[in-house]
């Protein structure tokens, strides 16, 4: 192989997405130390700016979005597009309006002795900025988190509730 295109496209994406998936864990190395306490809010903000990505990915592929298993299953085709196809995940409808991601591996955790305690903030950071730029009807929820000790994840996506109206 002496040339770019001699390389097949799935091996060339799996590289890149194990590249994309350790990036994380290596500027967390390169960082944590020197910002400090700053480091989390700081990194909240890049990963909350990864949303909008999701939203162009699913537009751009017309992923469906229109309840919640729907985007539970977009969710995981678009986390393993971004970090790679170390995951291993499964969308549920749970109800009409109301579905679930579980995620039993994650190539997020596999990226260093600190991955685990670190990866809770930046997923979910990303998570709950992109489920709603999705759909502005729904939310998500961590219910579960591998990160947090849990054998597997799992993100509840779930139809706004109107507000409660105030009795008088």
């Amino acid at each position: 192989m002496n040339e770019l295109k001699d390389i097949p496209d799935d091996v060339k994406w799996k590289l890149a997405a194990r590249c994309t998936a350790t990036l994380p864990a290596l500027y967390d190395s390169a960082f944590r130390k020197e910002v400090g306490d700053h480091y989390d809010r700081l990194e909240h903000g890049v990963w909350m700016e990864l949303a909008p990505i999701a939203y162009d990915m699913a537009k751009d592929l017309s992923l469906p979005v229109s309840s919640g298993e729907e985007l539970a299953h977009t969710l995981a085709i678009i986390m393993t597009v971004l970090f790679g196809a170390g995951y291993k995940t499964e969308a549920m409808e749970l109800s009409e309006n109301k579905g679930v991601l579980i995620i039993r591996r994650c190539p997020l955790l596999n990226q260093g002795p600190d991955a685990t305690q670190n990866t809770f903030h930046k997923c979910m950071a990303f998570t709950l900025t992109a489920v709603p730029l999705l759909n502005k009807k729904y939310t998500a929820r961590y219910v579960r988190a591998m990160c947090m000790g849990e054998r597997q994840c799992e993100i509840k996506i779930q139809k706004n509730e109107p507000p409660a109206r105030a009795k008088k």
